[in-house]
This record gives C-alpha cells, sequence and structure tokens, in this order.
C-alpha cells in the first residue's frame, strides 16, 4: 500500500510545535512551503525583527496565522497588530503587507479559487 503525503516537509502522526521547524535567522525572512497546489498553500515562515513582505496582491484569500512574536499586517489603508495565537484573513484581491514588530513566525494558508 502507497504512503501518499500531502503535507510535505512535516512529521505524520507526531505532536510539533511549527515555530522551532523554522528558526529565525538574522536580518532574513525565511520559509518553508508545506504544500503547494493549484487552488492551495500552505507555507511556514519566520520574520526577523523589522524584516517584512512588500506589499501585493493574490488570487486567493490568505489566512495568517501567527505562532510566535508579533506581526504588523496592512490590509488595503488598515493597519493590524497580530500576535502570538492571533489570526487575520487577508483577502483576495486587496493589497496587502506584513512587517515584524518583532521576531515571529507564521502559518500561511492561501486558498485560491478553482479553475473552472
Amino acid at each position: 500500500m502507497e504512503n501518499n503525503q500531502y503535507i510535505k516537509k512535516l512529521p505524520h502522526s507526531q505532536v510539533m510545535k511549527l515555530d522551532g521547524l523554522i528558526p529565525v535567522a538574522p536580518n532574513q525572512t525565511s520559509s518553508m512551503t508545506l504544500v503547494q497546489r493549484p487552488n492551495l498553500g500552505m507555507t511556514l515562515f519566520s520574520l526577523d525583527q523589522g524584516e517584512g513582505i512588500k506589499m501585493h496582491t493574490t488570487k486567493g484569500d490568505a489566512l495568517v496565522h501567527v505562532l510566535s512574536g508579533v506581526a504588523e499586517i496592512t490590509i488595503g489603508d488598515q493597519q493590524y497588530t497580530v500576535s502570538q495565537g492571533e489570526s487575520i484573513v487577508m483577502p483576495s484581491e486587496i493589497p496587502h503587507a506584513l512587517r515584524a514588530r518583532e521576531a515571529f513566525h507564521m502559518l500561511l494558508t492561501v486558498v485560491k479559487p478553482d479553475k473552472e
């Protein structure tokens, strides 16, 4: 019987702390892709304090779940502070950006429309 793993790079059937899987590197943004499909992406990120992801848009809704630290997230003209254990959805086609108020880890899940 074949063992398919749809979520890559993570141990299966094992309790884990996601923020421990991708260290914060000095003055860097690091990422680890867990799932990349046409309509779904899951990526772990770590950002050192002051680092960020520039304003951009996506064709899907993006859920940010902060695993540790504090992020400053801009959606359109509105700014939000998102801390450990909190989440926010960045809506499809609305410009958004992230900046590390303090070093942080996040799990980013992007859900895109199915192609018709």
